[in-house]
């Protein structure tokens, strides 16, 4: 009679023989399906205090996440960490347009003042413009400019800006704007805080756009009812100052973001942010070993990014033969951060719904990802045109373009007189907007986990640590057999 006890491995008995596995060199036998797919709870925490209602980051990177996409994925109950390669002003006011809103988007729409004289250009693709008194957000409105009514001639805007129609106030959800356009019968309207800020307009053709995508699930809201949005700082003293600028700006939780973290500059970034902003949920990293986060964990952080060398544009392990493969660093971690409430976040790796599954079968609570989400209408960049795709340009932060910009210091290489990559630029296709295909992604992840037997995030680590969750390594056929195959030609279209 077969013993069942030979039908795959444990997770720690797997990952105790060596070797560094990465997401594909992996697999999970199948459990016990006794509930729907829809029933899958993934409702999970980013960091110690700070819980989402998807296991989904956008990575800090300036290829990916900026205001637009962190409205986004606050919407959508995920979050996104802003990126520190700026100058601290400008990361805290892309964290304060993010969380000034409700809606699922920023449209980044000028602003002009009645002196004006812009060109049709000057609407940057947009139909509307803003016009306040000075032309900037904290004046009053006075106008709004249509881009189709433009002057070819150089005319003053307040020759042809039409009156400011009734506004929106910023805290609205997306369906409260709707409703407030549809019962005011307004194409368009601006959205005005509390203090008379001018935040952004809502069109009826953002309503159309949004009511196409997925229902919207429930936000990342913080305790002062905005969304969830964190943001990056360094490790150097300069970073003191940014960190001050980004906990005013509203900031949920800072991730310290080094290429290593188990480093005597993070432990004492660490040491200070705790001390001066106890209040603030504090994600250290990145790490890829027990000792590495035991250091951080010791420190005080709050939540452990784990990942060193598994990104698409990262070449670090390439070029500092140091690193790990990605499945074996997150159980491994993640099976020390367990015995102290520190949530692990997977970062790297992740290219499609199976490796979030596994990723977060493997003791992670959430996924950062860079690639990903890079391509979509809410990263940062324009589209061209390369070889007859629609196209946006994805860089890693230790490429040398990145670095020239100040992320040299993510790698410690900011006072060396050589600089050394330790990653490349590149550029990934359209894949339209988060709003539309991580709804979708979450749907597999779901119907993942139900062949696993795993009804929630819990269940899946339940079944983890306790070795009833079992796996394979797959051979290199194995692996091809995996995928699409034996095929002359095919299609794939994910949704």
């Amino acid at each position: 009679m077969a013993d069942l006890a030979d039908d795959g491995f444990p997770a720690p008995r797997l990952f105790s023989q060596g070797f560094s596995y990465t997401y594909d060199d992996v697999i999970f036998l199948p459990g016990y399906i006794g509930f729907p797919a829809d029933a899958v709870d993934l409702s999970t925490r980013l960091s110690r205090r700070i819980p989402l209602a998807i296991p989904c980051v956008a990575s800090p990177m300036d290829t990916v996440s900026e205001a637009a996409m962190a409205a986004a994925m606050a919407s959508l109950g995920g979050a996104a960490a802003v990126h520190c390669n700026t100058e601290p002003h400008i990361q805290a006011s892309i964290v304060r347009a993010a969380k000034s809103r409700r809606l699922p988007f920023v449209s980044s729409v000028p602003f002009f003042s009645p002196a004006s004289t812009p060109s049709l250009s000057d609407f940057a693709g947009h139909d509307y413009a803003l016009v306040t008194e000075r032309g900037d957000s904290l004046s009053k409105l006075v106008g709004i400019a249509v881009a189709a009514e433009t002057s070819s001639r150089a005319a003053p805007v307040s020759e042809y800006m039409r009156p400011a129609p009734r506004s929106a106030s910023s805290s609205f959800d997306f369906e409260q704007a709707a409703s407030f356009l549809a019962d005011e019968g307004l194409d368009y309207a601006p959205l005005v805080s509390d203090d008379g800020e001018v935040i952004d307009v809502i069109t009826a053709k953002d309503v159309e756009r949004i009511r196409s995508y997925p229902k919207l699930g429930k936000p990342s809201l913080g305790a002062d009812g905005k969304f969830v949005v964190t943001a990056s700082i360094g490790t150097r003293e300069d970073d003191k100052r940014r960190l001050e600028q980004l906990v005013n700006a509203g900031a949920n939780a800072v991730v310290v973001d080094s290429s290593q973290g188990n480093s005597i500059y993070q432990l004492d970034m660490i040491k200070y942010a705790k001390k001066m902003y106890p209040e603030v949920d504090l994600i250290g990293g990145n790490v890829v070993t027990i000792t590495q986060a035991q250091n951080l964990v010791t420190a005080g952080v709050d939540g452990l990014r784990v990942g060193m060398g598994s990104g698409s544009i990262c070449t670090t392990q390439e070029v500092c033969a140091v690193g790990r493969g990605q499945a074996t660093a997150v159980f491994k971690v993640a099976s020390y951060a367990k015995d102290h409430d520190v949530p692990v976040i997977a970062d790297g790796g992740i290219s499609n719904s199976g490796h979030i599954v596994k990723a977060l079968s493997l003791g992670a609570s959430t996924v950062m990802m860079g690639s990903f989400l890079a391509g979509s209408h809410e990263a940062p960049g324009t589209y061209e045109y390369k070889d007859g795709r629609l196209v946006k340009k994805y860089r890693g932060m230790g490429s040398l373009e990145a670095m020239i910009k100040g992320s040299d210091a993510r790698y410690l290489g900011d006072t060396l007189k050589l600089k050394v990559a330790q990653g490349v630029v590149g550029a990934v296709a359209d894949k339209g907007s988060v709003l539309r295909f991580i709804p979708y992604t979450m749907q597999a992840v779901k119907q993942g986990f139900q062949d696993l037997g795993a009804s929630s995030l819990q269940s899946a680590h339940d079944l983890l640590w306790s070795d009833t969750l079992r796996l394979e390594v797959r051979t290199g056929a194995a692996q091809v057999e995996g995928g699409i195959h034996g095929l002359v030609s095919y299609e794939k279209k994910a949704f």
